[in-house]
């Protein structure tokens, strides 16, 4: 019990370790990630149909889509892994029934439920979704995001969710499933908070920043996700620690009371021996 005491004490510090870095990660990133979106839904209801930036906010009929579940490679996060496991399932059966839906795993606990599935989707990807977390960088996200966003241009899907775990702090993680394409249009009625003024033209910068907004929406989901890993990973630890202390403290109440009634019913055969012996 000493020993399980020890281990996920120590994997409880490596994660609130781990959970610093990645904090700040999450942190920094958001801000940049969220200003981005803004901008872009805001003029996405400008773009003309020959834009280029276009091609990713078409609205569809929804026949084919396309569920980017968000895992860890590793387990003992608690519940962290199934929740988003369970949501995409409870997508296909509820909101896409009927519909054709694939799962693309960005971590290896989602490959390894829903690669027993003919939802697993893999075309195009190999292993690259949860080799990632080996050196996580934004070209290597980028490129994820690149491949998804082509197979939603050429048609492949017609709607494509990001499910994930949403960093709020160490303790507390927000199960999120957004739409990552088609574009989100404005809200119906609404208006830009803000007027742009482009340089050269819209279009050309449309062009850029709708691709690389993208990119930081599907980086952001995963540094989020990362993050609320190692928070879950340490709270699970810290209870894991806790419950043993408790279950030692039980045991040892146990073998003590054990203990003490062998030695009283050892002492009552010496004395009862004894006495026979009198006798």
């Amino acid at each position: 019990m000493n020993s399980t005491m020890q281990i996920t004490s120590a994997m409880k510090m490596v994660s609130a370790a781990k959970l610093r870095r990645a904090q700040d990660a999450i942190t920094q990133m958001r801000p940049y990630a969220e200003k981005l979106q803004e901008i872009l839904v805001n003029v996405s209801a400008s773009l003309g149909d020959n834009t280029e930036g276009s091609n990713y906010g078409k609205q569809r009929e929804v026949k084919r889509v396309l569920l980017i579940a968000v895992t860890s490679n590793r387990g003992l996060c608690g519940g962290f892994n199934n929740n988003v496991i369970k949501q995409a399932k409870a997508l296909m059966s509820t909101a896409y029934a009927g519909k054709e839906v694939k799962v693309l795993s960005i971590g290896k606990k989602a490959s390894d439920v829903f690669k027993k599935t003919p939802n697993y989707y893999t075309k195009g990807f190999g292993d690259t979704p949860y080799a990632i977390y080996d050196d996580l960088k934004f070209a290597d996200v980028a490129e994820i995001a690149e491949k998804v966003m082509a197979q939603f241009a050429d048609g492949s899907f017609d709607r494509v969710d990001v499910i994930y775990n949403k960093f709020k702090n160490a303790a507390s993680q927000e199960l999120t499933s957004e739409q990552f394409l088609p574009v989100v249009p404005p809200a119906e009625g609404g208006t830009s908070k803000a007027e742009y003024i482009f340089e050269p033209d819209m279009e050309t910068i449309v062009k850029d920043m709708v691709p690389k907004s993208l990119k930081a929406q599907l980086f952001k989901a995963i540094l989020d996700s990362v993050a609320s890993e190692h928070g879950a990973r340490m709270t699970a630890m810290h209870k894991a620690t806790d419950n043993a202390s408790d279950l030692k403290k039980e045991l040892k109440l146990y073998y003590n009371k054990a203990r003490q009634a062998s030695i009283t019913n050892e002492i009552l055969e010496i004395v009862g021996g004894a006495e026979a012996l009198n006798g």
